[in-house]
């Protein structure tokens, strides 16, 4: 699967400039790998795996943009543009995330972000969705695209909210919604980088918290609010 942005990318073959990119994931075997497949196309300056490490890192470096996680223990990185836009302006962001919720994408592109993208993008759509940011475009897949226009065209100043929803930290968010699409606990422990007893222990939680006693109640419960 791969993702493509809102119209099409020019101008990150091997005659463009290289952009100078920083990159933020509490994960390091994937920075690793996002190091490994923009090699050819971007200089990486830094990479932070906290939100304090990356507000400090990326104030020395100034890069041209910020690849950036969502979901993080100490904030993510909505806490993370919070506290750039304040003090670097200029430092252009695009979220990279496992997560497609509307809320998630709502949430980072009134934080400043300039684009969204899923994890499952492949480094050569990647590449070219940092230069267009770079180049001062907004860039997204055409799903995650039309949570942002439905948004801000309807309810431009509402915060999207739900009393249910908001009960459940982000990384129980991230569990129910690949719960509710099928996957295995296996498969999303592999696909969320934990353990599956950090996955059941997450399940327990969330049906607790919904006061729910399966995953089917919890697929429908998902479903019913376009989560999954």
């Amino acid at each position: 699967m791969t993702e493509q942005s809102m119209e099409p990318v020019e101008g990150a073959g091997a005659g463009a400039e290289r952009l100078r990119v920083f990159l933020v994931d509490d994960h390091a075997m994937f920075r690793a790998g996002v190091r490994a497949e923009l090699g050819a196309h971007v200089e990486v300056v830094g990479e932070a795996s906290t939100v304090a490490e990356a507000v400090s890192r990326i104030a020395a470096a100034l890069p041209d943009v910020v690849l950036l996680d969502v979901h993080m223990p100490d904030g993510g990185g909505r806490a993370v543009l919070d506290a750039m836009r304040r003090t670097h302006p200029q430092v252009k962001f695009l979220a990279l995330s496992v997560s497609d919720a509307a809320e998630d994408v709502i949430g980072l592109i009134r934080a400043g972000a300039r684009g969204y993208v899923t994890k499952t993008i492949s480094p050569d759509e990647l590449a070219a969705a940092i230069r267009r940011v770079a180049d001062g475009d907004a860039v997204f897949s055409p799903r995650l695209a039309g949570f942002v226009l439905d948004a801000f065209a309807a309810r431009p100043d509402a915060p999207v909210a739900d009393p249910e929803l908001d009960q459940l930290t982000n990384r129980e968010r991230e569990v129910l919604r690949l719960l509710a699409r099928g996957y295995a606990y296996k498969e999303i422990a592999k696909e969320l980088y934990i353990s599956i007893k950090t996955v059941e222990t997450h399940v327990s939680n969330v049906l607790r918290k919904l006061q729910m006693s399966n995953r089917y109640e919890l697929s429908r419960w998902a479903a019913d609010r376009r989560l999954v």
